[in-house]
């Protein structure tokens, strides 16, 4: 199993109770914490509640990465007054983060955040609003009743196979060995098994997979099992990028300081679609919710998502739960996706701990596409009914019906901002 710095403390022994019959976790606001409505009304959290829509030059709907960016380069470089308006009761989209009221820890509503890009423009740009800390990701998964590294590298090979692989020469022989080849890649299981072959498909890929998406891998497109990858060394790293970081405070501070701008307002608790009648014909709209629900008057099929449950643990006085951030469970006998462990993040000084299992399901709020064919197909008519709607721009993850990294999302939106929006007057 992996070597633990001898610093670490006693681990506790890893729970298997699944999380079927467990309340959802209750999330616990530290006082003062930044971008949150205090209530479930309507709440203008930035600007005048007095100003009538009329008066923006632009309606953003929603205020995660993609709607705040582009707010903000509209703000400074073309001095419109733009107006965002966010659903939920809180600033950042599923970036959102805070403080733990009864453990003091810096936890994630929506799951763990990790950055990474090797685009400078993006550094750039996230640098302006934040101090950032270089945090190099790792994960495990608990399989066969050891921590190994994920992705897969020499070292998991070894665990799971029970081969004596040293070097890359041997490890690049493993895989040729292994690797199943076909004439055509058509679908997820396919994508795997060429990548990894039989064993580890099996006990990395197979069951987690239909955990994640209630679908088998061969009912998945093949990029979605081809965004892991498999190493032929001992790189323990999640991805290896130039600039691999979290913010120091928090992706709520450095939304808050995002959007702090006197031509940015901000309302909460505010549903687009109650406003949508008001706003009057001709008015720039940057729209960052799912594409379905847009068109949903015309009454087509639905795109499927999968959302998250978390269900959340407070341990007081407890050390550390597991020995990693993130440890993956991917076989069969739990229900439960992953346990993130937030006191690993920023290295956080603290007695006590927290836990969150998560459990995906098709129920709440949209969260990843489900990219199969039959929903590819589908997105393709909303898109071609979004081409034609006049002055309404679809940005981001669930606009655009695609997985977008952060990163991405972020130079995702710079350039939709050069290429359509920088030229208008």
């Amino acid at each position: 199993s992996l070597q633990l710095p001898s610093s670490t403390p006693q681990l506790a022994k890893p729970t298997m109770s699944e999380t079927k019959n467990d309340q959802r976790g209750i999330h616990h606001y530290a006082k003062d914490t930044p971008g949150v409505a205090p209530g479930t009304e309507p709440y203008v959290y930035a600007g005048d509640k007095n100003t009538k829509i009329e008066d923006y030059d632009v309606v953003i709907v929603g205020a995660g990465l993609s709607g705040a960016v582009i707010a903000r380069r509209f703000a400074e470089e073309q001095k419109k007054k733009c107006l965002i308006v966010e659903k939920r009761n809180h600033i950042g989209g599923n970036c959102f983060d805070y403080i733990d009221e009864e453990t003091g820890i810096l936890m994630n509503q929506y799951g763990a955040h990790l950055f990474f890009t090797d685009h400078k423009r993006v550094y750039d740009f996230i640098t302006r609003f934040a101090t950032w800390k270089r945090w190099e990701h790792q994960v495990v998964g608990h399989i066969d009743g050891q921590f190994v590294p994920i992705p897969p590298n020499i070292t998991t090979v070894n665990m799971l196979c029970g081969t004596q692989i040293k070097t890359i020469e041997e490890m690049d022989k493993w895989l040729a060995e292994n690797q199943v080849k076909y004439d055509e890649i058509k679908n997820g299981e396919q994508m795997a098994k060429s990548r990894v072959g039989e064993v580890l498909y099996e006990k990395v890929f197979k069951h987690y997979t239909y955990k994640q998406w209630k679908k088998t891998p061969a009912e998945m497109h093949p990029s979605v099992l081809a965004r892991l990858p498999v190493r032929n060394n001992y790189d323990t790293g999640y991805k290896r990028r130039v600039y691999q970081c979290l913010p120091q405070k928090g992706y709520t501070s450095f939304f808050v300081e995002l959007l702090k701008h006197d031509l940015i307002d901000v309302h909460l608790n505010t549903d687009f679609f109650n406003l949508r009648k008001q706003i009057p014909k001709g008015k720039t709209i940057i729209y960052t919710g799912p594409v379905d629900y847009y068109f949903a008057s015309l009454g087509h099929e639905k795109l499927e998502y999968r959302s998250i449950n978390f269900h959340i643990e407070r341990l007081m006085n407890y050390g550390f739960y597991q020995p990693n951030s993130v440890v993956n469970y991917p076989g069969p006998e739990v229900d439960f996706t992953r346990i993130v462990e937030y006191r690993h993040f920023l290295n956080q000084k603290t007695k006590n701990t927290v836990i969150v299992k998560e459990t995906t399901t098709d129920k709440g709020d949209p969260y990843y596409p489900v990219l199969n064919e039959r929903n590819m197909t589908l997105f393709q008519k909303y898109k071609a009914l979004a081409d034609k709607e006049e002055g309404v721009h679809f940005i981001g993850r669930l606009a655009n019906y695609k997985y977008f990294d952060m990163d991405a999302a972020i130079l995702n939106a710079l350039e939709y901002y050069d290429d359509k929006l920088a030229k208008q007057n």
